[in-house]
């Protein structure tokens, strides 16, 4: 597989393993927003977003202090 391809592939797969990891699981952020993860966006900008049910807006995942146990 040519080297772009693949690198695409291995993004799009970590991206589905974030999603498994992380919709519909309570968490809870370094500004002290807590809920569920709602929806997972990746943005050209800034990378890897969160929506959280309850919260207008759209978080990067890195402010996440605490994630549901699994």
């Amino acid at each position: 597989m040519p080297t772009v391809k693949l690198r695409a592939s291995t993004i799009l797969s970590e991206f589905e393993q974030t999603q498994t990891e992380l919709v519909g699981k309570a968490v809870v952020l370094s500004d002290g927003k807590a809920g569920t993860v709602e929806s997972i966006w990746l943005d050209e900008m800034h990378g890897l977003r969160i929506s959280i049910r309850g919260h207008e807006g759209k978080w990067p995942v890195s402010t996440i202090k605490f994630v549901q146990p699994g």
